[in-house]
């Protein structure tokens, strides 16, 4: 399903403001790109004002007219001093400095690591850039930067794989054409540990490189370096010229050839988080398959090997060098994801296997060091990339699944083997992340670290994960927390040293955070509890609970992002809890299974169960509380105001209303499934008893509703349609809409705005 031209018909009939207080005509309305679409309450036009007369409408519909949601936002700005800065804008500026390094990988050998790192522009933010950095582990020298151009420009690369010798690096790169990236290859041996171009490094090999390349030895790179790191990779080797996106790089076992995994002629990024296409005309079910291509490092050919009828998501290079464990499905990639099954895949001929098709969902297969098994981790995963559960294995030539873990009160995130035939993996476990080994022969499972923090190596995905060396002990990965900024640390488990300082001049503009746990139903539950900057035990503050996605998930302690706008609230005078009720990982799999057929059931009493621990232990105002969630979150936040009014505000972003309808409206309804039993045509009434649209009528919580038009994963028709039930109810609301926008926000000016949309919601009913 593709809604988007009911979505451009129903935006076009409102007004764009481009603040709280002024409207524009449509006639007058901005260029597309940086502004939201606002709907608010009461955008009647001028016939039906006139013909309400001078009749008095009743109390709370003027509760709910757009006069008095501007009224409330107008006195809550004029109560702000003047002339000084305020302290959102110093959360804000606090969040987009923040460098934040989207991948990690340390060289087999241990000694040294490459990783990719975000760049600041101009503005303060995110310049969509991104650069390569390498360094060694115990060198003193600093990291040196890993271009495949030359010249002052950036560009977005990344995506790096080391070689298992250790002595070259394979990146992706746009630096021929913006958007467009390739395949790249560079020498990175060097003496000191530090990566240096081999002095032998390969020129361009025809005309098209040598406009975008030159020798390791140009003066070039030299003018370009900064005076912090050393510019190299100018001698890098291009090895693709292709249209389409390229993804997951992985050398094979003898050095000669590079998989990859690659969309031929995609007109986007894969995965429903990113802005969908707009389609128009006759809709059809049409897509692109993300194939496993591999790549010929002497002659750059590339030769796509997979079957072209099947989207293939993660694989893993088997010992011999020969086949490949693959996680795949026929048809739509987007969609099929939650019934994907585990394959192996012959490297010369294409030839396809089933081995394993699972009961959930799988992810992160890995081959066994002898090359007899597949290990990868199942369970109830709501969302690609969001891993968790089970650790399996299966032998190699198919059969029964073995659990490795099935009593485990934690959820695993990643797994690697190790060279004496254990798995290391890192866990969701409580509201912590840890790092554990099992022994597949005994599955006796080893405690090795667990901290209130979060540790990640990998690009795309969300979860925690570590990058291995071969050792099995030697790792690297990215280490942050609500008190310490993300950084590149490296070592072995006990002995880790960071490696990168980059935000050592970012100021934390929030609270302590402290982990609380309550009981509910039977369940011990988990949260994280924000406290406002700058707080005295004297005082009472308002209290903003903040649901987390999923609903397979888990809130941890991590350094916010931009898209961290509950976080925020912290840095201007609120708690915020973070829970992490039944349904998320952290506590095995059938803590995470307990909401099945249940949304907003057990669930939610154990948020509310939650509110009364935080207001146990911290000094909170039981009538200054507000609600407020993204995603599964969203629709928590609006399922929750229908079933109390406990709430005296709240903000729902990229919410669900109205299972029924939802069923037909997202392009991932595959994922339903597992949580709802059956389709919304076989058992409408278990959509329905989940749905807040069925209790629009007790709804009187003041609810501001946010929404990208281009969100394939909660479409915007689900944001209209409980703000249009809001209306209905006389309940004070606003809908703001984001032009072009996906289910996670990309442009930096939105990513503020909502920022502050909300802040200014709460504030305005609230303080």
């Amino acid at each position: 399903m593709q809604p988007i031209a009911m979505r451009r018909t129903v935006i076009l009939t409102f007004l764009a403001v481009s603040d709280f207080a002024a409207c524009v005509s449509l006639a007058q309305r901005p260029a597309p790109g940086d502004r939201p679409t606002e709907v608010k309450v009461g955008m009647q036009d001028k016939a039906a004002e006139a013909k309400q007369g001078a009749k008095a409408a009743p109390a709370r519909a003027k509760e709910g007219t757009k006069q008095a949601v501007e009224a409330r936002l107008k006195a809550v700005e004029h109560a702000k001093p003047t002339g000084a800065t305020e302290p959102i804008h110093e959360v804000e500026k606090t969040l987009f400095a923040t460098r934040r390094f989207e991948q990690v990988m340390i060289s087999p050998d241990g000694k040294r690591v490459a990783w990719v790192e975000t760049l600041i522009g101009k503005d303060g933010a995110p310049s969509g850039n991104t650069a390569i950095y390498v360094a060694g582990v115990e060198a003193k020298a600093p990291p040196r930067r890993l271009r495949a151009g030359v010249g002052a420009g950036d560009h977005e690369e990344g995506s790096v794989a080391w070689s298992l010798d250790s002595k070259r690096v394979a990146f992706l790169s746009d630096a021929v054409k913006a958007g467009q990236r390739q395949l790249y290859v560079a020498n990175v041996s060097g003496r000191d540990g530090n990566a240096t171009n081999a002095t032998g490094a390969t020129r361009a090999t025809n005309a098209t490189d040598a406009a975008d390349a030159t020798n390791a030895t140009n003066a070039t790179d030299a003018t370009n370096a900064t005076k912090a790191t050393g510019a190299m990779g100018a001698g890098a080797k291009r090895l693709t010229n292709v249209k389409g996106f390229l993804a997951e790089p992985k050398w094979s076992p003898d050095g000669k050839t590079i998989a990859v995994l690659f969309t031929e002629n995609a007109t986007r990024a894969s995965g429903p988080l990113v802005a969908e296409t707009p389609q128009t005309g006759e809709i059809k079910d049409a897509f692109f398959e993300q194939r496993l291509a591999v790549v010929d490092v002497a002659s750059g050919k590339l030769r796509q090997i997979s079957p072209a009828d099947t989207y293939v998501y993660e694989y893993d290079w088997a010992p011999d060098g020969l086949r490949f464990a693959v996680t795949a499905a026929l048809g739509n990639g987007d969609n099929n994801w939650w019934i994907a099954e585990l394959y192996t895949l012959e490297g010369a001929t294409g030839l396809m296997k089933s081995i394993y098709k699972p009961h959930l969902q799988i992810a992160n297969p890995v081959w066994s060091p002898d090359g007899k098994g597949i290990a990868f981790i199942e369970g109830l995963m709501s969302d690609a990339g969001l891993t968790g559960g089970d650790i399996f294995s299966v032998d190699a030539k198919g059969g029964e699944a073995q659990d490795l873990t099935p009593e485990m009160k934690a959820s695993a995130s990643w797994i690697g083997w190790t060279p004496e035939k254990k798995i290391i993996f890192t866990e969701f476990v409580g509201g912590d992340v840890g790092l554990a080994s099992v022994d597949p022969q005994n599955k006796k499972v080893e405690a090795l670290w667990r901290g209130g923090e979060y540790l990640a190596a990998g690009a795309g995905g969300f979860s925690p994960t570590i990058s291995l060396a071969k050792d099995g002990a030697t790792m690297a990965f990215v280490r942050e927390s609500y008190a310490a900024p993300p950084e590149v640390w490296a070592g072995q488990v006990g002995e880790w040293k960071q490696l990168t300082r980059r935000n050592e001049r970012v100021t934390r503009e929030w609270g302590d955070a402290k982990s609380i746990e309550w009981k509910n139903g039977g369940y011990q539950v988990q949260g994280w509890l924000l406290y406002p900057k700058d707080f005295d035990a004297s005082k009472k503050y308002p209290l903003v609970v903040n649901v987390h996605g999923g609903p397979s998930w888990a809130s941890v302690s991590k350094w916010p992002s931009p898209h961290g706008y509950a976080s925020a609230l912290a840095g201007a005078g609120y708690f915020v809890l973070s829970p992490n009720p039944r349904g998320s990982y952290g506590q095995g799999e059938a803590f995470t299974r307990a909401n099945v057929r249940d949304f907003g059931g057990g669930d939610f009493v154990d948020i509310l169960a939650g509110v009364d621990e935080a207001m146990r232990v911290a000094p909170i105002d039981a009538n200054r509380l507000g609600l407020t969630g993204w995603s599964y979150g969203g629709f928590m936040t609006m399922f929750g105001v229908t079933q109390t009014n406990r709430f005296k505000a709240a903000m729902a972003g990229a919410g669900i209303a109205n299972w029924r309808s939802y069923y037909g409206e997202n392009l991932i309804d595959q994922w339903m499934i597992p949580f709802f039993g059956k389709s919304v045509y076989d058992d409408p009434e278990i959509y329905e008893k989940s749905s807040a649209i069925s209790f629009i009528k007790k709804v009187k919580t003041p609810t501001l509703v946010i929404v990208g038009d281009s969100d394939g994963e909660c479409p915007a028709p689900q944001s209209y349609e409980f703000w249009h039930g809001l209306k209905a109810m006389g309940v004070e609301t606003q809908l703001v809409v984001y032009e072009h926008e996906g289910h996670l926000f990309a442009k930096p000016q939105h990513q503020r705005d909502v920022i502050e949309r909300t802040l200014a919601w709460f504030d305005a009913h609230l303080k």
